[in-house]
């Protein structure tokens, strides 16, 4: 037992050693920027400005992420409502959020509710939103063209987007994606762009609308016509009285896509739907920040943590390393559904003068090391920081030996 332990000493001696003839120039460049590497045991390996607040930019979503799976569970289904009244032929649609409510998963609802109910005629569609606020401002969102600023709500169809392009054989617009059609509903806005190929960016108005539009678009193409027009309108029943479509997306499905494309409409759409389920509809900003701050407490200092919205879009949200060690630690089980570069699972974040990154290094015989790079400051050697903690997590392999 004696000679085990003077060997450990003797071994965190070496890695001491190894690792402070590395940490100087790491620090020596980046005296400002939050730095923190941890081995697969919780061993801080290096930590620089550990307790100082940083803007995470998007590295904010992997909280968020850890946040929808805790209050939705990782297995969950987004459910969207529907109910057909015979006397009418009003057909009745209810959203809960689903940021993955594609024109694939619209023409599966489509075939769901023809073979369910056996419909040949729909008069209205009539659009339930009612399930998220209609005021809700994303902090940090713009009034661009960029996907970053599409309005969010309950039920939104191609995360609120139109993917456009011009045909010159047909000499006119088509739809960027040969899976969604391009709607006449639309072709004013995309000629205001005066853009040969790009994306149009819903209004809210507009959003509301386009899941019956495409709805009307699908039951068409099955020889179900469509009489009447496209409004909102409350749901008529309580849910267990109704039909449900369950997305075919799983959640970690829908995570995965978040994390690997840094999309900012599914970060806040898990982000209001976790504050809704926590605390009922409708859901709210102040909902998703709360309810994300109680899943935190006890677990990531939340007294210190200042969050305004899910994305990481806000440049007022702030965090420490020491509080995003313990967030990529927790969301060590589902490090897979990262980006991976050879040995690297992360997710990076940029805004103007702020460039963050954090995941796992995956070291010798499968061992994750834990990293946080905060940099708050342009040119700030934060690829120089990367390559030294690899470094690092090189080093600590080989004293393993």
């Amino acid at each position: 037992m004696i000679k085990k332990t003077a060997g450990q000493i003797l071994s965190g001696i070496f890695t001491g050693f190894i690792l402070l003839s590395i940490i100087p120039f790491v620090y020596a460049k980046t005296m400002n920027a939050g730095i923190i590497l941890a081995d697969d045991k919780g061993n801080i390996l290096y930590a620089q400005n550990r307790e100082k607040p940083y803007i995470p930019a998007s590295t904010l979503k992997i909280l968020t992420s850890l946040a929808a799976i805790h209050s939705l569970g990782e297995d969950y289904r987004f459910p969207t409502y529907y109910h057909y009244d015979e006397k009418s032929k009003n057909l009745h649609i209810k959203g809960y959020g689903d940021p993955v409510f594609t024109s694939e998963v619209i023409e599966n609802l489509s075939s769901d509710i023809i073979g369910k109910l056996n419909i040949k005629e729909v008069h209205h569609i009539l659009i339930d939103q009612s399930y998220y606020s209609e005021r809700i401002d994303i902090p940090g969102k713009g009034d661009s063209l960029n996907p970053y600023d599409a309005p969010v709500g309950a039920l939104c169809a191609n995360f609120n987007t139109i993917m456009f392009q011009w045909d010159n054989q047909l000499k006119g617009f088509i739809s960027g994606e040969p899976q969604t059609p391009l709607l006449d509903f639309f072709h004013d806005d995309i000629k205001k762009t005066n853009l040969k190929q790009g994306r149009i960016i819903l209004s809210q108005q507009q959003s509301y609308l386009y899941p019956g539009l495409l709805l009307k678009y699908f039951f068409e193409k099955e020889n179900v016509p469509v009489t009447g027009s496209i409004r909102i309108g409350a749901f008529p029943l309580k849910n267990e009285n109704a039909h449900v479509f369950l997305s075919p997306h799983g959640l970690k499905t829908i995570i995965r896509q978040l994390l690997q494309y840094s999309n900012n409409f599914i970060a806040n759409q898990l982000f209001l739907s976790a504050g809704a389920k926590a605390y009922g509809e409708p859901a709210t900003l102040e909902k998703g920040i709360q309810a994300v701050l109680d899943f935190s407490r006890g677990r990531f200092y939340p007294d210190s943590l200042t969050i305004h919205e899910g994305s990481g879009l806000s440049r007022s949200n702030k965090i420490s390393p020491d509080q995003m060690l313990k967030i990529v630690n927790s969301f060590k089980p589902y490090h897979r559904l990262m980006k991976q570069e050879e040995n690297d699972f992360f997710k990076t974040g940029t805004l103007t003068g702020v460039r963050t990154r954090a995941g796992y290094l995956l070291g010798k015989n499968d061992r994750l090391y834990s990293y946080v790079i905060l940099v708050n400051e342009e040119n700030t050697g934060y690829e120089s920081i990367l390559s030294r903690l690899k470094t690092m997590v090189i080093q600590a392999g080989k004293n393993k030996d």
